[in-house]
């Protein structure tokens, strides 16, 4: 005697079916608006820590020249090794730089592990530069927090590039860079690399700026950098490209 499924029977598992793969995808969707407002809560928690730093201490994490009055004096600035809370001093110009007298110990990564010392953030941050001998490299978790998107991480400096919206030689700015690690390896290079869709910076922009690429206090790179995420490298005319849905953007958040 031969035995099959009924018609109600297969109904019921592709019902089942149907549920379980809604769920799944409903679950991501979920995951990833998580990971959004992350970036837009770490942005603003990171520029708020940096306020109170300078209210504080009368100087910017990193770059205040009188750091190690209050943490210690790393043993030796122009070493690649790790001290603890133990740090050096910047240059007091107000730029945070991967460049200086000690490079070893830049204030891009200083100014991470001084914001851990004041108790502003959380974690803690070696305030030295990655392997290699890459200027700028970071490791995240290590000398940079990560940031709650896969292979993401936060970093800072000041610039003058004219290949980023709304920081040139007249309106330099330091600057929260929250993206994906590029290079060849994951200790060789900063966090600039495309890592979101140009819809998902645009609802961020849009919720805690004026939603355009080149202008206000939420920026990304413009085409000569990250091509595809802004419409042209004029940020007085620039619109996300809201039709591309590749990983193209990067997200700038300025100290003014």
């Amino acid at each position: 005697m031969k035995h099959a499924f009924s018609l109600v029977e297969l109904s019921i598992v592709l019902v089942i079916l149907g549920l379980l793969t809604g769920g799944i995808l409903g679950g991501q969707s979920l995951i990833r608006a998580a990971e959004l407002r992350s970036l837009s809560t770490d942005a603003t928690r990171y520029t708020t820590a940096v306020y109170t730093f300078r209210d504080k201490y009368f100087a910017l994490p990193g770059d205040m020249t009188n750091a190690t009055a209050f943490w210690g004096a790393a043993p030796d600035c122009s070493a690649q090794t790790a001290s603890g809370s133990a740090t050096c001093n910047g240059n007091g110009n107000g730029q945070m730089t991967w460049s200086g007298t000690y490079p070893e110990r830049a204030e891009i990564f200083t100014f991470w592990q001084q914001l851990a010392n004041a108790g502003l953030i959380e974690g803690s941050y070696n305030g030295v530069r990655g392997p290699g001998t890459f200027p700028a490299a970071t490791v995240p978790g290590t000398n940079a927090p990560r940031t709650r998107i896969s292979n993401g991480c936060w970093t800072v400096y000041n610039t003058s590039s004219t290949t980023s919206f709304n920081l040139t030689t007249s309106n330099q700015s330091n600057a929260f860079i929250a993206g994906g690690l590029g290079g060849s390896s994951p200790n060789n290079d900063y966090c600039h690399a495309a890592f979101i869709r140009a819809e998902e910076l645009w609802n961020i922009d849009t919720k805690m700026d004026d939603g355009l690429p080149g202008q206000g206090t939420i920026v990304t790179w413009n085409q000569t950098r990250l091509p595809n995420c802004g419409s042209t490298n004029d940020p007085a005319t620039a619109v996300y490209n809201l039709s591309n849905t590749a990983m193209s953007c990067s997200l700038i958040q300025l100290l003014r």
